[in-house]
């Protein structure tokens, strides 16, 4: 769901009660849609992010840091600038707004004392970072909206800050429960109670407009001409205690996830009833925790998703390109498997040639490789002599021949190719990094599927790249390390793990070289189990149950030689079927 304003005031609240006092120490853009304020109070260091994007607009504390570009964005800078070191005096949110502001005590370049403020508007697809001076005026912004992106509110240094423009909606602290029944009363009957309540208050979710219409009626969708006096008053009440629950701030965040899969659904500030046990509701210590809980693992595949789009489309166009080879290649196989025909042909023109003459274009002759002798006709070439149209068949059948055997080699280094850019595509999925990402693209340009004009930095010269494998330590405290790419599937099968470790990958699927490390101990049960978890979740069978993974000792793993990046292969394994638990394996990972 989009951050409501209701919930954006709870949000609004926890903010304040960390944040105000605390020092702006840096200021970080990893993303074009996202700005790190890193802060230090009492409390400690706190990282605060900020997101614009369209999808998901949101303010809160982050755990971990974020990976930033090696260049900061312009933005970035003037943060930097304007904002470091400031006191951060206040957060605030105006009256039911999907926008908070950060009020900032600071300097002026002549080290005068003023204010500024960081305004984060929070309105989907038009949420926006401003940031103002003392006089309101704009220094700039995330996202600056000229004349011809708005004709009716411009966002851009220079101009004075204007408020978005107001919705033909009512306060919904200035409505009373009585007022907002009596008005249900008069609207149109035939609209359901939660659209009359998301197009009449201002700041409210669909969830919360369904949520108050079933607390009202037992129904999230009851068309209001249908409504009884009792539900009208019951809506009164209703209303009400919601305004005294808000006023009060008996917020609390809770998360929603559906019961069949426990993935998260959605979340909101008070206990959702509608679901009537379809839904699991879980509440947070924080608002920032379950903004978090929900956002941060959604947002961070979409980021990635966005900066490999380049790899992507390369890797696809290549391994599209080489199927459409490949077929060709097979029907042009398929076709050299009839060359038999070619050399019986020239062998009857040889032992015909005393009644053919030059000119003919056709002749009939005894077949006399059936068994029956019956007579068949035969194509000639009319420009040639008979004994040149049987040595013209004769080349057909020593080509097709040929072709066979180059074409199966191609065939078959075609297939291993295709089978490599499918893993690709698989691994693209499980970067988390741009150095995930830059030690992809080595990998690609190391085997040809990229140019090195494509991967080069912009000073002409490559950077090392050094990314960390997935690490993971069981229950019982075996380590379990798992390949991101095919170089560190390399690397981790044939030059990390010991000969005595145990290698896991899925079987005939593309996935993970994963390795549990013994260090000289007997692997436990568990251990394997939790191991082979990991290979099935790291692999193109993440959603399925029941995955084959194949499991052997690293002593029995073999890299045949001119092989392609994370391709091997063993003899001697057993098989564990295995259904992955992303649950489960997320407890078990350590970075």
């Amino acid at each position: 769901m989009p951050l409501d304003a209701i919930c954006l005031g709870a949000v609004t609240n926890e903010l304040n009660t960390v944040l105000t006092g605390c020092r702006i120490e840096k200021v970080y853009q990893p993303d074009r849609d996202e700005i790190v304020i890193q802060t230090r109070g009492q409390g400690g260091a706190r990282r605060l992010l900020v997101s614009i994007a369209a999808g998901t607009p949101r303010v809160h504390f982050i755990e971990t840091a974020r990976e930033n570009p090696a260049v900061p964005p312009m933005f970035c800078m003037l943060l930097r600038k304007h904002v470091q070191g400031a006191k951060i005096a206040a957060v605030t949110q105006p009256a039911v707004e999907r926008m908070l502001s950060i009020e900032l005590d600071t300097t002026d370049e002549m080290g005068v004392a003023c204010k500024k403020h960081l305004i984060c508007e929070l309105m989907g697809k038009h949420s926006n970072v401003v940031l103002c001076g003392e006089d309101n005026r704009i220094i700039d912004a995330m996202r600056r909206v000229d004349g011809d992106l708005s004709g009716k509110r411009q966002v851009l240094p220079g101009l004075f800050y204007r408020m978005p423009p107001a919705q033909d909606k009512h306060d919904p602290f200035a409505v009373s429960g009585v007022g907002l029944a009596a008005a249900a009363a008069q609207a149109d009957g035939e609209q359901t109670l939660d659209r009359f309540l998301l197009n009449t208050l201002l700041g409210f979710s669909p969830l919360l407009c369904r949520e108050l219409a079933f607390r009202a009626t037992g129904d999230t969708a009851k068309p209001l001409g249908t409504l009884s006096d009792e539900e009208r008053n019951r809506l009164a009440k209703v209303y009400d205690d919601f305004l005294a629950y808000i006023e009060e701030k008996r917020w609390k965040p809770f998360l929603l996830t559906k019961s069949e899969d426990s993935a998260v659904f959605d979340f909101t500030f008070l206990p959702v009833t509608q679901y009537e046990g379809l839904m699991n509701v879980t509440q947070y210590e924080s608002f920032s925790s379950l903004l978090a809980a929900f956002f941060e693992k959604k947002g961070r595949v979409e980021r990635m998703t966005r900066r490999s789009s380049d790899l992507h489309k390369a890797v696809v166009n290549a391994r599209d390109r080489l199927a459409r080879k490949l077929s060709a290649q097979k029907k042009e196989l398929a076709g050299a498997h009839d060359r038999e025909k070619y050399k019986r042909t020239g062998e009857l023109i040889t032992a015909n040639l005393y009644q053919l003459e030059k000119g003919m274009n056709k002749a009939k002759v005894i077949d006399y490789y059936n068994k029956d002798c019956p007579e068949v006709e035969i194509s000639l070439d009319v420009r040639l002599t008979p004994q040149q149209n049987a040595q013209k068949y004769f080349k057909l059948y020593t080509k097709s021949k040929t072709a066979e055997e180059v074409l199966t080699e191609q065939i078959r280094q075609g297939s291993i190719e295709l089978d490599y850019l499918e893993s690709v595509l698989v691994q693209l999925g499980e970067a988390e990094t741009e150095r995930d990402l830059a030690q992809l693209r080595e990998e690609l340009t190391l085997s040809g599927v990229l140019s090195a004009k494509q991967t080069r930095n912009k000073k002409g010269r490559q950077k090392p790249v050094q990314a960390k494998p997935f690490h993971y330590r069981t229950t019982d405290g075996f380590d379990i390390f798992a390949g991101k790419n095919n170089l560190q599937n390399d690397l981790l099968t044939l030059k990390i793990a010991f000969k005595s470790d145990i290698w896991f990958h899925t079987q005939k699927i593309h996935g993970s070289h994963v390795i549990l490390v013994t260090d000289g101990r007997e692997p436990t049960e568990q251990a394997m189990t939790e191991a082979a978890m990991i290979a099935a979740y790291h692999s193109k069978a993440r959603l399925s149950s029941m995955v084959p993974v194949d499991y052997t000792q690293v002593r029995q793993v073999k890299k045949p030689a001119g092989a392609k990046p994370g391709m091997v292969i063993y003899h001697v394994y057993q098989t564990a079927y295995v259904t992955p638990d992303e649950t489960v394996i997320e407890k078990l990972r350590i970075e």
